[in-house]
């Protein structure tokens, strides 16, 4: 039987790329794990305060991550851009969180991958990069894939539907908005203001609504926090240790995940219309990352 250390020995012999092709896939299970405890978790109180107590709790996980920062990180921070940042990204948790109270986690992640799309269309009216038509057909057919998904005009479309169209763009801006912080500022410190954030964001409106938890909600809430967190650290030391375009790909099994899941826990059947959406919306995803990509090789 092998050892931890003769297993990490092994493990580090295996190709760089392939190894984040692991982490990738497992960031995107345990990210469809997290929806699955929300929509659970959101049945029994309202979703707002559900997104509170995620970040609230999620901020106690990550002191040893703030206790990184430096006083220059501090002196540095630009704090309206911080602001602004939250604003939006906080409110688009709430309406995150909503959503997956209402519709089928499988729509949710379908929805929520038109992220990239957005964050495209922000860089180029915030950052000042060029779009050349190809980026712009891209652009097109994720949106036109997001509407392949909810198909207004020949299906009622659910309010939570209408609350992932929101939450998309607001999520693709704060993509570019962090862009625009790491330029001067420490990864630590983007991912701490921001916690702090979406917490006092979401605070205002939790309390209005709150309802005490019971020991088992409490526990539930833990565990979403928990499992965000390890989501996103899994997805950025796949980011760390392998080539962007050979991981991007594996991001998409989310969805997947997010399918199986739904039907086990929910049995939620994804629509046929799910599925194209979800494929148009992956290919001009994938389109997106694969051009950024070559930009940052200078191709």
């Amino acid at each position: 039987m092998l050892t931890p250390s003769q297993i990490q020995t092994r493990w580090s012999t295996v190709p760089a790329n392939v190894r984040g092709m692991f982490w990738m896939a497992l960031c995107g299970l345990i990210f469809a794990s997290f929806m699955a405890i929300v929509r659970l978790l959101s049945h029994q109180m309202h979703p707002v305060q559900v997104s509170f107590l995620r970040y609230s709790l999620g901020l106690a996980f990550m002191v040893p991550l703030i206790l990184r920062m430096r006083a220059q990180d501090f002196r540095a921070a630009n704090l309206p851009l911080h602001a602004m940042r939250g604003i939006g990204h906080g409110v688009g948790v709430m309406l995150w969180f909503y959503a997956m109270s209402r519709i089928p986690i499988a729509e949710v992640s379908a929805i929520g991958f038109t992220a990239p799309v957005f964050a495209t269309l922000g860089a180029a009216l915030l950052l000042g990069e060029k779009i050349r038509l190809r980026r712009i057909l891209a652009i097109v057919m994720g949106l036109f894939g997001a509407f392949v998904v909810i198909r207004p005009g020949f299906a009622v479309v659910d309010p939570g539907a209408i609350a992932m169209l929101i939450t998309a763009p607001l999520f693709g801006f704060s993509d570019v908005f962090a862009k625009m912080l790491m330029r001067k500022e420490s990864g630590p410190a983007v991912v701490g203001f921001l916690s702090l954030f979406v917490t006092l964001v979401t605070l205002g409106p939790a309390i209005y609504v709150w309802q005490t938890p019971t020991l088992e909600q409490w526990g539930l809430a833990c565990l979403i926090a928990f499992l965000a967190n390890l989501g996103h650290l899994s997805m950025m030391h796949a980011f760390k240790i392998a080539e962007m375009s050979a991981v991007q790909p594996v991001k998409f099994l989310q969805l997947l995940w997010a399918a199986l899941i739904g039907f086990m826990v929910f049995g939620e059947l994804p629509s046929v219309w799910t599925w194209v959406g979800s494929a148009i919306i992956v290919l001009s995803a994938y389109y997106i990352a694969r051009r950024e990509a070559a930009a940052r090789r200078g191709l």
